[in-house]
């Protein structure tokens, strides 16, 4: 017998469920054709070190699903709390002439002013039920100290720190960065 079979999860409480882990939320481009190409998402996590590997989680209804495939190349821009704006937007809320402040990374649109920014080459691509998940091998990153954009219980947060722990967040991030290479 199937196991999925036996198993009955109601998808909204299951979405209820997973909304209780706290992520960041991101918008993954890419580019065909010239035209650059968005769309919000929280599903993205770093996989390896050696070899640096990311991974995008999409909606199979999603355009980027259909492009993809064929730029083979995405960018990750991670938000800061003053990008909320650009979430919503490319999230299917446009908002009427926002400037989108592009700027080009190893020949790909991503955020300006993100909190990070990593360009990857898609070197698998996995179904995943109603997404489709595509590992990427990163080709290029950069950062800055932000604070983040948080997505937690369908709602954005922000992460409120005060002087004293940025110090210590930046110290901290110092050491484990040092103690991993």
């Amino acid at each position: 017998m199937d196991a999925s079979s036996e198993i009955q999860i109601d998808p909204r409480e299951f979405r209820n469920t997973m909304g209780r882990f706290a992520t960041g939320v991101t918008v993954i481009t890419t580019e065909v054709d010239g035209q650059p190409h968005g769309m919000t998402a929280n599903g993205f996590m770093s996989i390896s070190l050696e070899p640096p590997l990311v991974l995008i989680s999409v909606g199979n209804k999603a355009r980027l699903n259909s492009l993809l495939p064929q730029s083979r190349r995405y960018g990750v821009s991670i938000l800061s709390a003053e990008h909320e704006i650009y979430s919503r937007h490319f999230a299917g809320r446009p908002v009427e002439g926002l400037h989108i402040p592009f700027v080009r990374k190893k020949d790909l649109p991503v955020l300006a002013d993100s909190i990070a920014c990593i360009v990857a080459n898609v070197v698998e691509i996995f179904p995943g039920g109603d997404h489709t998940l595509y590992l990427g091998q990163v080709e290029y990153l950069e950062y800055q100290e932000e604070r983040p954009l948080l997505f937690y219980a369908g709602k954005y947060r922000q992460l409120d720190l005060t002087a004293e722990e940025k110090k210590s967040w930046a110290d901290d991030a110092a050491l484990l960065f040092s103690s991993m290479w």
